[in-house]
């Protein structure tokens, strides 16, 4: 589901374009901004204006606080080399 709306101004024509799910919105001047749903492109960056990012992205918490800390002791761990006698 699109929560997201984006709203972003090209300063090189002063259009200014509003996200939408599906369609690409262009402005159509030399810098060829483009909108498609999250999705901001343009051959100059710097000519682009973010006006307002209105909505949130659901995020959904999967672990929990003692899964959290046990992952992080995890990756604290060191790896220990085996060694071989080679025949």
């Amino acid at each position: 589901m699109f929560k997201t709306m984006i709203k972003i101004r090209c300063k090189n024509c002063n259009t200014e374009l509003e996200s939408h799910p599906t369609r690409t919105k262009c402005c159509g001047c030399d810098n060829l901004t483009t909108l498609k749903g999250e999705t901001i492109t343009a051959l100059d960056l710097t000519f682009v204006e973010l006006l307002s990012n209105m909505g949130k992205k659901e995020t959904k918490k999967i672990l929990s606080n003692e899964d959290l800390a046990f992952q992080e002791s995890r990756k604290n761990r060191k790896v220990r080399k085996l060694e071989f006698e080679i025949k």
